[in-house]
């Protein structure tokens, strides 16, 4: 491997030097941004053929042979460290998070081709997703507070334990519960403490009131991506895109890994989750829908898909959405951008009970009251087990970290931006 490593290393090291010579990304002409590319896409094809072939030999060098579990932030920092050219440097990744969105090298790109590689691994790609459902350090540190107190304010999301029930609220206000990185961690946190405590059965998702003036003192489930971000540059690759789908969103699913008494039966402490839906579910707020064990919604609520309109991957959402709504429904609502309101017969592959606004605090009792039967956990294990078997879904996320990656810095995507950020002010 180390001839190819320090071919690796020489050849980032000239596309470096290319790259300085040039003018900053926004200032550069059409002729420039050609040369800039083609020597990014020279890197890009060496470093993926270096990973094809010692994806496994990396990821082992990183782990001490799996010996250690490494979030997605720390692997790829240590991976730019130990093998230069494999990965941007922190310094890289801090330069780029300080420009926007159009002005940046797209260096996230080769992030994507990092995790890619792992995941579609079948010796380190488990590996990682398993070591990406361990709580929080953050989680940890606040569990003694949150099991003496019972609630927390997180920043972005309010935590609450009533009786048997986490409830969960996004309160983001400010922007309609569209996610950021700072709310991706304060989600993961609040799941992480939901599992973790030990006199919670069940997990409550629902969106606060906001000070939008359209939607003064109204609930709000989820805008979905917040754009304004993504145009600012602050939405990353590796601390929201995947650190979602592979954090929190996973941890939904399979629960959160750590010891535990029972731990020859599950690796996980896993609980049943109900998501109340007002208003809207927009983006990723409706992908979230897709991993809830039960979901309620007011009668004028609607959810919606605009992946397409805006130009990314909608996260996980067209691995999951075919077997709820099948292929044709799936394809309206990703490609095409409908919207299914709460009260159409199709909303029913999504929402399990539609009511009046003012009756959904009594269904998410009523749901809470029915979730915590003894038999729950087991069955909704053995169900997302035959709906989502996990190597399926690490394959899905090994092309989704390289496909998103590249449509973050797609120029259609740096257009509809700032077109989305205006329609939605």
């Amino acid at each position: 491997m180390r001839p190819a490593s320090r071919t690796l290393a020489e050849a980032a090291s000239r596309a470096e030097e290319t790259l300085a010579e040039l003018p900053e990304p926004e200032r550069r002409t059409p002729p420039e941004r050609e040369l800039a590319g083609q020597a990014k896409n020279a890197v890009r094809a060496l470093r993926s053929r270096f990973l094809a072939a010692h994806a496994d030999t990396v990821y082992d060098r990183l782990t001490e042979g799996r010996t250690k579990e490494l979030r997605l932030p720390e692997l790829a920092y240590a991976a730019a460290a130990e093998f230069p050219g494999l990965a941007p440097t922190p310094e890289q990744i801090s330069a780029e998070r300080a420009r926007p969105q159009a002005a940046k090298e797209g260096r996230e790109i080769d992030q994507g081709i990092f995790f890619g590689a792992l995941l579609r691994s079948p010796l380190a790609g488990p590996h990682l997703v398993e070591a990406m459902l361990r709580p929080t350090r953050r989680a940890l540190d606040l569990l003694p507070r949150f099991e003496r107190t019972g609630e927390l304010d997180l920043g972005s999301v309010l935590l609450e334990r009533r009786d048997e029930a986490a409830h969960v609220t996004m309160c983001r206000d400010d922007c309609l519960n569209a996610e950021d990185d700072a709310q991706v961690e304060d989600m993961e946190t609040a799941v992480d403490l939901a599992l973790l405590h030990p006199d919670v059965r069940v997990g409550v998702l629902r969106g606060g009131p906001m000070s939008h003036p359209r939607y003064l003192n109204r609930r709000v489930f989820s805008a979905g991506i917040n754009l304004k971000s993504l145009q600012a540059g602050r939405i990353s690759l590796v601390d929201f895109l995947l650190r979602r789908e592979l954090g929190y969103i996973n941890k939904l699913v399979r629960g959160v890994r750590v010891d535990h008494d029972r731990s020859w039966l599950t690796r996980t402490v896993e609980k049943p989750w109900v998501a109340a839906v007002d208003t809207f579910a927009i983006g990723g707020g409706a992908q979230l829908l897709l991993v809830f064990d039960r979901v309620v919604a007011g009668e004028d609520a609607y959810l919606s898909l605009p992946a397409a309109q805006e130009g990314i991957v909608p996260g996980a959402a067209n691995f999951r959405l075919g077997r709820f709504a099948g292929g044709r429904t799936s394809r309206q609502l990703i490609l095409w951008g409908r919207r299914i309101r709460a009260t159409e017969p199709d909303a029913r592959l999504f929402i399990d009970e539609v009511a009046d606004p003012r009756e959904l605090d009594a269904l998410v009792e009523s749901s809470v009251e029915r979730l915590t039967g003894q038999a729950v956990v087991t069955n909704r294990r053995m169900l997302n087990l035959a709906e989502e078997p996990r190597d399926a879904f690490r394959a899905y996320m090994a092309e989704f970290a390289v496909q998103q990656a590249v449509r973050l810095y797609s120029e259609d995507v740096l257009g509809k931006v700032g077109r989305f950020t205006e329609a939605r002010a």
